[in-house]
């Protein structure tokens, strides 16, 4: 299984789909290719923690 080369739907760079990520996604279960890369997953995923509120009233 080579390496696959996707754009990112987010930023529309090019990035790597490397043959481990493949092998990791099948064995999780996972049918589809990553959309975004790298940098804008990491960014989702910040974007998405700090919009939590966990505030408490008493």
């Amino acid at each position: 299984m080579p390496d696959k080369t996707l754009v990112c739907k987010d930023c529309s760079q090019e990035f790597v789909f490397t043959e481990g990520e493949q092998t990791f996604y099948q064995e999780k279960g996972l049918q589809n290719e990553p959309q975004r890369c790298p940098d804008c997953r990491k960014a989702r995923k910040q974007q998405r923690r700090s919009g939590r509120s966990f505030s408490r009233e008493y």
